[in-house]
């Protein structure tokens, strides 16, 4: 694997969100904090770019573990950035009431809908707040990503929920160089290596993916991993394309 100069690209990451902001007279930014460490992270870069005033932290619970939302406030606590609580949990409820109204289906069924519909009420919620802020100050907040490399290579995010963000601070770096960037910007530890899960259905992403990160990694490096786990990853990637490319008829 190619050696990562951390101190330098943190550097990069951080001058490029500076320079976006200053380019395009913009004040501050939106992010959900899961309490995990991709948000960490992304609050950590944006905090040292923009500063802490300009940031604000939504957490955004919905039938949720209440150790994310303790997390979160680790993390806004350590940066001291502001930090919100916004349930979504009533909101989600009462779509799924409505949903009642369409006929009655299996659990298996509805799991996948399910799976999707919170972090897309997320998204919504975070577009809902970044339009308020920006009335409020008279700027505009950008929503940012927490996407990293290997999600996005083999599609892990949810079409139209955390896929929709404004700007990308760390979506062109492997689970392991967000962790090196991380404790270089001194992340608590109790966050930055928790096991990463999506908080939706009470498994961790490797075991949803059915792939470790590090084997993403290591075949978007061009590495050799197994025969078996490379045709997975492959699959996976090319299953999820269609989340990249809006197919557009053009007269």
């Amino acid at each position: 694997m190619k050696k990562f100069n951390v101190e330098k690209e943190t550097k990069n990451v951080i001058n490029f969100i500076k320079k976006y902001y200053q380019e395009n007279n913009l004040k501050g930014a939106i992010l959900g904090i899961s309490g995990g460490k991709d948000s960490a992270v992304v609050a950590a870069l944006m905090v040292k770019a923009l500063g802490k005033d300009n940031i604000i932290g939504v957490t955004l619970p919905c039938h949720s573990k209440e150790e994310d939302k303790t997390d979160a406030k680790l993390i806004s606590d350590y940066y001291g950035f502001k930090l919100i609580n916004f349930d979504i949990t009533n909101t989600f409820d009462v779509f799924k009431e409505e949903l009642k109204k369409l006929g009655n289906f299996k659990e298996e069924e509805l799991k996948n809908s399910d799976i999707n519909l919170k972090p897309r009420l997320r998204m919504a919620t975070l577009y809902y707040l970044a339009a308020l802020y920006s009335a409020i100050n008279g700027q505009t907040y950008l929503v940012a990503g927490t996407s990293n490399k290997c999600e996005l290579y083999v599609g892990y995010f949810t079409k139209g929920g955390d896929s929709v963000h404004d700007i990308a601070p760390i979506a062109d770096f492997t689970v392991e160089e967000v962790i090196k960037i991380g404790e270089y910007l001194k992340v608590p530890e109790k966050v930055l290596y928790k096991t990463p899960n999506d908080g939706l259905s009470n498994q961790t992403d490797e075991d949803k993916l059915g792939v470790k990160y590090s084997d993403i990694a290591k075949y978007m490096d061009g590495e050799t991993v197994e025969e078996e786990i490379a045709t997975k990853i492959k699959k996976l990637h090319n299953n999820n394309l269609h989340k990249f490319n809006i197919p557009t008829y053009r007269r």
